[in-house]
């Protein structure tokens, strides 16, 4: 006779399965559906005509990463950590804002140069910029709110690396940056990518067999990425616009002066879901009356201090340097939203 056993699968080990982003987008949608029906149609279909018209855009981002990771572009982000340190700092806030890595990915890579004595204020224009726009990034942010806010950002992001990077140099010697690193700093990435290629790029990469799967894996997955965001943070907007009064953003969020810069970046910080999600989040609320000062102090603060990149940053440091790091991303939000406001 044969035994048969039945292994029991848990309500809480099935959750922790499903995709939180496609999770929750089928929840709001089912939730609308029960609330409010009538909304649910034009909901999906605003949703849907937003995708399509990021489309282009999303496609030449996907493929834009694909192909620098199935080359090992992704290398030469290295010789920006080389030479003297001011060199050092300026080319990591540039290279930051260009970067292919997603925040988890930034902690072997960070963790790596601090190993090899690398200097805290080079990694530190890194750690500020890189979260803040890659070239998927810009991608979507000009497809959605326009070029001109794309390239605004782009700026804001390398000057905050930049002000972190001199900043951290002139002051590494107080007690905040001495001895910056923890005892056992957690190095794991929590993005299932492959180790990046060593050695040159090889810019034609569909020769060897494994670039071929890199490239294949890197544009699956990254498009598989910005759909889902892309597509809850649409189905949010539409919500939005739609529930959400445009007096109350108005009101809060609007005007001149800058306490909307600094409300901006203060609700940016725990209201940021992600680069990509927040675009559109932005959009509502700009169609809403949100000022420019405010949403581009928004994206900055936001950008920085949300949870992965947050992460990648505690993982590696003493809690005093991590503290420095989101006193750079408020302060320079707040500069780069003003000055936004002032020539938006």
């Amino acid at each position: 006779m044969a035994e048969t056993t039945h292994t029991h699968t848990s309500p809480g080990s099935r959750w922790g399965r499903i995709d939180k982003a496609w999770g929750a987008l089928i929840l709001i949608l089912v939730a609308l559906a029960m609330l409010d029906r009538g909304q649910l149609f034009p909901t999906v279909q605003f949703a849907t005509r937003a995708l399509l018209n990021t489309a282009p855009f999303i496609l030449f981002a996907v493929f834009a990463i694909g192909y620098l990771k199935a080359t090992g572009a992704e290398n030469l982000l290295a010789k920006a950590f080389e030479g003297r340190e001011t060199r050092m700092i300026l080319f990591a806030a540039l290279l930051g804002g260009l970067a292919p890595f997603c925040s988890c990915e930034v902690i072997p890579f960070i963790a790596a140069l601090l190993a090899v004595g690398a200097p805290l204020s080079a990694v530190m224009a890194f750690w500020l910029a890189s979260p803040l726009m890659d070239p998927a990034m810009f991608a979507i942010t000009s497809g959605t709110l326009g070029f001109d806010f794309a390239l605004a950002k782009l700026i804001a992001a390398v000057g905050l690396g930049l002000m972190g990077g001199f900043g951290t140099m002139l002051l590494k010697n107080t007690p905040v940056f001495t001895d910056p690193l923890r005892e056992k700093p957690q190095v794991g990435g929590c993005c299932g990518v492959k180790k990046p290629f060593s050695g040159k790029p090889v810019w034609k990469f569909w020769t060897e067999t494994d670039r071929r799967d890199t490239f294949r894996d890197a544009t699956t997955e990254n498009f598989l990425f910005l759909l889902k965001w892309l597509a809850l943070a649409y189905v949010i907007e539409a919500l939005m616009i739609h529930y959400v009064p445009a007096d109350l953003i108005a009101g809060v969020l609007g005007g001149t002066g800058l306490m909307p810069i600094l409300l901006g970046a203060l609700v940016g910080a725990p209201a940021y879901l992600n680069g990509y999600a927040a675009v559109p989040m932005v959009d509502a609320l700009l169609e809403q009356g949100m000022s420019n000062g405010a949403a581009m102090s928004f994206v900055l603060a936001g950008g920085v201090s949300c949870i992965p990149a947050a992460i990648a940053v505690w993982a590696l440091v003493k809690p005093r340097v991590f503290y420095a790091y989101l006193g750079y991303a408020m302060l320079g939000a707040l500069i780069a939203g003003v000055a936004w406001q002032a020539v938006a």
